[in-house]
């Protein structure tokens, strides 16, 4: 019984290597913006205002003030952008932990409730309970970690 040859061909490669550079470039185009505009802001007394603003919010969740920034930006763009945002900050691990669990449940919600609307969801209802999973779980990983 022959072995199997190698199937990975050039053109194997090539392709792949084509399809990694398009998807580099699709996410550098939503996550370099973002990080360049948070950390512009982070010299500005922009990010400041918005931290001391949001602090005792975010605080409940055992985030910092900035923090809001992007869970915004996750929740209105897409979870690439938030990354992006996250990129600029000084968080801790704790820190990044709890908004990638909270960002988990609750992002991208003008494209998803869209989506969600077309099939028959109601818009209010999938914002409301991504909204409270997103609350509840930031809070329970706060106690936890």
């Amino acid at each position: 019984m022959p072995y199997p040859t190698n199937s990975v061909t050039t053109d194997t490669l090539k392709r792949g290597l084509k399809s990694g550079i398009e998807v580099t470039w699709q996410l550098a185009k939503v996550m370099l913006p973002i990080y360049f505009t948070v950390t512009l802001l982070k010299h500005t007394p922009v990010l400041d205002a918005i931290a001391r603003f949001f602090a005792p919010l975010m605080g409940i969740f055992g985030l910092p003030g900035e923090a809001a920034l992007v869970l915004v930006i996750g929740n209105l763009v897409n979870l690439y952008a938030a990354i992006g945002a996250i990129a600029s900050l000084s968080l801790s691990l704790k820190e990044i932990s709890i908004l990638a669990i909270m960002l988990s449940f609750c992002h991208s919600l003008p494209v998803e409730t869209a989506l969600a609307k077309k099939i028959g969801l109601s818009a209010v209802s999938v914002i409301a309970a991504r909204m409270a999973l997103a609350v509840l779980s930031g809070l329970a990983f706060n106690l936890l970690l």
